[in-house]
């Protein structure tokens, strides 16, 4: 069995995560994973576990998020669920 870096649970589903960088977490549940590696957005602070949009090298979970923060290019910045193409 493993051990959840997080919240120390010793289970037998554990599983691990690689980075891009190379290190290796080992967690029991995703909720531990999204808290020990999912960014956090500069605006409202949520976890962010989607997509999310990178501007400035600043993440954001929304286009409104960046646009509130951003300025004339986060003015720019467009959120794309619901959107259909024409």
């Amino acid at each position: 069995m493993a051990t959840c870096e997080v919240c120390g649970n010793d289970y037998w589903m554990a599983f691990e995560v690689r980075t891009v960088s190379g290190d290796t977490h080992t967690f029991d549940s995703f909720e531990c994973a999204i808290h020990r590696l999912a960014p956090i957005c500069e605006h409202c602070q949520i976890k962010i576990v989607g997509h999310g949009i990178e501007v400035n090298g600043r993440f954001f979970c929304s286009g409104h998020c960046a646009r509130a923060v951003e300025g004339a290019q986060g003015a720019e910045i467009r959120d794309a669920v619901g959107v259909r193409p024409s």
